[in-house]
């Protein structure tokens, strides 16, 4: 029996013992308990925050002393200074485990408790699924022509629907005869057949006429969310979505971090590939009863996913994605049963089929974006942007595609930022700032109501409001810079220079005071510069990919921009241009796809013809690396003013009037300068 302390977390009632020591974040990680974390245990983001216990406790048969977790230290106190800790919480990061303790993770600090929008987009598929269902009459046993049962089956599918070569797992095997004698002879059969070398798969098979259909998954497995839709494989209709976060983000938020835990944590990646395939069956049970379904209908699943979320899926170390030449282990489809992947709560005989890899940094999502958005079959060039911490970019037109990854961060989905947080119910999504008065007002998600109109409190009254999520991040700099609170090279002026109150000095640089709750015990919303310089870098890698696809392309302007993903499909077109994030377009051709990845992955779930097509696709596609570019880092530096410093962009300013400020007092204007002339393709 164990002499170290005992850790108990609740609600989850996961424990463990640890020895002294050890942080509790790092308890939590181990154990599997959803708390928080984006900083990597640094004491930066106080995502972490925990509640400690004291006392009795018989339900859990230990007694927490007051010494069970160490001393308050200078990091939580520094933070607790700066931004305010609620009574009583402490950093899981920095608290130690000294003694027995219970350590409860309040909502706010868990993962799962975030909203995940990636509802399903509308769109006319045409049904051609891997898996169907076949209603046969299978000849009765006679001694005088002994064959199995199997046998008969095989020879109705091929007099009856001209299907030849059929295999069974074990599984259907079993239950073939009860059920052919329960349907006295007449059977509906789930029959798979692969795209690729079309051999008939028996998947399960029911007495009589099954009329309860069957069912299929598509899920866009990203690096924060994971994202399930349920479709009908008869026909085609979603049935119901849900979606969670993706729980490796208690090993990093980017991938490059969870690449490195992996890379200096022995079996890091075996925890992760644990953590991810739990959550997916578990999603697959809950979107199962959501539906009112039995788990056991869903015969198949198509996954898309960037390349690390590819590997760490299939359980393959992505060491050698995080270093140069970036291979990947495979970059072909992948066809596989659904419990290899250790997915249970569905039929034992489901089929798995990941779509294929585009490169090392531009993976199977990437290559679903591609099918759904179509950009090959365009006569109009098109520029589709993936938005999220790992920016996939698609330029190309019906004769030439290419593809690149930026790595704009998790910045864009709140985190680095000092009121930053992921989308949750109480978190500021819109903002709006009137340039004369410079006062703000936003709308929270769970809310309809802006912050100036009546009933707002009350609306909000059990939410609060908690931070900026990433929609708002967008909305608030660019706002602040139409408004004149903000320069071209992204410095925040002073009260005096800006005309308002609402900017204050905060240590060297100054900050923009969104919202102070402090006196009803809520938490004080600030902009610091800080803030706005992740968000110049997140913008600008993203912008400087895109542009060096268009620097191949020899063209400075695109026919239409589509912005994808979730985080994509909440941003306003208009603050994204003045920030900076995408290419000078008009607004009317700048669109939304929402989640073209799961889009495409449902269009893959529903259609074997398109899981060929994108096959032959992806092998068309060029892949520009941007790490090896020369004028990356050029366009980066240019993109990292708002929004350029370089390149015009007259047509948002004909649009939107960008005030000509600088309030760096020590030297000259970095906000505006000329620009290429720009050129069409030809």
């Amino acid at each position: 029996m164990s002499t170290d302390p005992l850790v108990i977390f609740t609600p989850s009632g996961k424990r463990g013992n640890f020895p002294v020591g050890t942080p509790v974040l790092t308890a939590a990680r181990q154990l599997g308990v959803d708390l928080d974390s984006v900083c990597g245990g640094r004491g930066i983001c106080s995502k972490c925050q925990i509640t400690p216990s004291y006392g009795e406790f018989p339900k859990h048969g230990v007694t927490v002393a007051d010494t069970a977790l160490s001393e308050w230290n200078s990091v939580e106190q520094r933070y607790d200074d700066k931004r305010g800790l609620p009574k009583g919480r402490r950093l899981g990061c920095q608290a130690t485990v000294q003694g027995d303790i219970v350590v409860d993770v309040p909502a706010e600090s868990q993962v799962h408790k975030q909203v995940v929008r990636k509802a399903a987009a509308e769109r006319d598929i045409i049904m051609d699924p891997a898996t169907r269902l076949y209603f046969v009459e299978v000849d009765e046993p006679d001694m005088h022509e002994p064959t199995g049962d199997f046998e008969r089956l095989a020879r109705a599918l091929k007099d009856q629907w001209d299907i030849d070569g059929i295999s069974a797992p074990l599984h259907v095997m079993r239950k073939l005869q009860p059920v052919l004698r329960k349907g006295k002879w007449h059977v509906t059969v789930a029959l798979h057949k692969d795209h690729k070398d079309r051999q008939p798969r028996v998947l399960d098979l029911w007495p009589g006429l099954h009329e309860a259909g069957i069912y299929g998954l598509a899920i866009d497995l990203g690096s924060t969310t994971i994202a399930a839709h349920l479709c009908d494989l008869v026909t085609g209709d979603v049935v119901a979505s849900s979606g969670i976060m993706n729980p490796q983000i208690r090993f990093g938020e980017d991938l490059m971090s969870r690449v490195s835990y992996a890379m200096m944590n022995k079996g890091g990646d075996i925890e992760m590939t644990q953590a991810v395939r739990s959550a997916i069956d578990t999603l697959t049970g809950e979107i199962a009863a959501e539906a009112s379904i039995d788990a056991s209908l869903i015969v198949e699943v198509v996954f898309v996913c960037n390349p690390v979320m590819h590997h760490l899926l299939l359980g393959i170390d992505p060491f050698e994605l995080g270093q140069a030449p970036f291979a990947l282990a495979t970059s072909d489809s992948v066809s596989l049963n659904a419990t290899e992947l250790d997915i249970t709560q569905m039929n034992p005989s489901a089929r798995v089929y990941i779509l294929p890899c585009i490169a090392g940094h531009v993976g199977a999502d990437a290559a679903a974006v591609a099918l759904s958005e179509a950009p090959g079959k365009s006569d109009d060039l098109m520029l589709v942007v993936d938005v999220g911490t790992n920016a996939e970019i698609l330029l190309g037109y019906k004769d030439r595609i290419l593809a690149c990854s930026s790595p704009t961060g998790p910045a864009f989905e709140g985190a680095q930022i000092s009121s930053g947080q992921r989308a949750a119910p109480g978190a500021i999504e819109r903002v709006e700032i009137d340039p004369v008065t410079k006062e703000p007002r936003f709308r929270v998600i769970g809310s309809d109501i802006w912050s100036d109109e009546d009933g707002f409190d009350a609306v909000i009254s059990e939410t609060g409001i908690t931070g900026i999520c990433g929609s708002g991040i967008i909305e608030i700099v660019a706002e602040m810079r139409m408004a004149g609170l903000v320069d071209g090279p992204g410095l925040i002026g002073s009260p005096e220079q800006t005309g308002t109150a609402r900017c204050f000095l905060d240590g060297r640089t100054h900050s923009y005071m969104l919202w102070d709750g402090a006196q009803d015990g809520g938490p004080t919303i600030t902009v610091t510069n800080k803030d706005i310089r992740e968000i110049q870098m997140a913008k600008a890698a993203l912008y400087s990919g895109a542009r060096l696809l268009m620097d191949k392309f020899g063209v400075d302007a695109v026919d239409r921009v589509i912005l994808a993903g979730a985080f994509g499909a909440h941003i306003s077109s208009k603050h994204a241009m003045v920030l900076g994030m995408i290419p000078d377009a008009p607004l009317d051709k700048v669109t939304s796809a929402g989640n073209a990845a799961g889009t495409g992955a449902r269009i893959a779930l529903c259609s074997v013809a398109a899981r060929a097509e994108i096959e032959t696709t992806v092998r068309e596609i060029t892949k520009i690396e941007t790490a090896v570019e020369p004028r990356f880092q050029e366009h980066f530096v240019n993109a990292s003013a708002i929004p350029n410093s370089v390149e015009p962009f007259p047509i948002l300013n004909a649009l939107v009037n960008l005030p000509d400020v600088n309030f760096n007092t020590g030297g000259g204007d970095q906000s505006g300068g000329g620009g290429r002339r720009r050129r069409r393709r030809g």
